[in-house]
């Protein structure tokens, strides 16, 4: 079983517990605007185009396919984004950090992108990694027919879910569907019992209003989970949009005060909810 994925970032502290590798497939259900990971929205391998290391040499000009410039530049102009594995080529990959996962209590989380839109390739990884006893983690948004997101999230030891409004509207305008599918599909993990963390994208102007907060909080709370990470909007993965050459749709929002996410923890206290800021 093969699969598309960006990267692998190793030695990770904010995707579970302990020391982690981050898995990041490529392709997802969702296209929010406020995604730092625009070149993972969309399936297939996608290149960068990086303007500043371009030396204007002229190289690349003798060409029209963007495939085929990236491989004439000698200057890293370009950056091919995306590459397909075996599930045993990911897991050996993988299995390479074992002893850090084992002496943090640590693992691997399959992250994106959505890793569940390739649940055969991640199921077939797990079960490889399992044979090394190896914690694993899915970061999933939810938005998959549940048979499809179902044997995964079985298969992995913990799920990081993403709940990200609950004005299902806002939801629809900001990630391109509405959340009713997200939020059946949260129901369903917590009445299996798997261990669950929630995650809240908090972004100004968007779903950082009290109401909007506080919902979201009440529904993890009715969930039954205990702990809830609070991720600021940021503005690190803007570049990124350039170089597909797409503009960025949040270009003109700040990035998330510091006072909005302790805010938050404060509500997420009070709602007898371990808050922890930034995972």
């Amino acid at each position: 079983m093969n699969g598309l994925i960006s990267k692998i970032q190793k030695f990770s502290t904010r995707d579970g517990p302990g020391i982690r590798s981050t898995v990041f497939a490529v392709g997802c259900p969702l296209s929010c605007k406020w995604c730092a990971n625009p070149e993972l929205i969309l399936a297939g391998e996608k290149i960068f185009r990086h303007k500043d290391r371009c030396t204007g040499c002229g190289r690349c000009a003798a060409f029209t396919e963007l495939e085929a410039r990236a491989a004439a530049c000698f200057h890293d102009a370009y950056e091919r984004v995306g590459v397909t594995l075996s599930a045993r080529e990911l897991a050996e990959k993988l299995l390479r950090d074992q002893a850090f996962y084992e002496q943090s209590g640590g693992g691997v989380t399959y992250s994106g992108g959505e890793a569940a839109l390739q649940a055969n390739f991640f199921l077939e990884t797990t079960g490889i990694l399992k044979q090394e006893q190896i914690h694993v983690a899915l970061d999933t948004c939810g938005h998959l027919p549940w048979e499809n997101l179902s044997p995964l999230v079985q298969a992995v030891d913990l799920v990081l879910f993403d709940v990200k409004a609950m004005d299902s509207n806002l939801h629809k305008q900001y990630t391109g569907a509405g959340n009713e599918l997200i939020l059946e599909n949260a129901k369903k993990i917590a009445d299996t019992g798997k261990e669950m963390i929630a995650r809240l994208i908090i972004v100004p102007g968007v779903n950082d209003s009290d109401e909007d907060i506080e919902g979201r909080l009440e529904f993890v709370r009715s969930l039954g989970i205990l702990q809830v990470d609070l991720l600021g909007y940021h503005r690190l993965g803007a570049g990124k949009y350039a170089a597909l050459g797409l503009q960025d749709p949040m270009a003109s929002t700040p990035e998330c005060p510091c006072e909005t996410l302790r805010r938050a923890a404060k509500k997420a206290a009070n709602m007898g909810l371990a808050a922890f800021i930034g995972g």
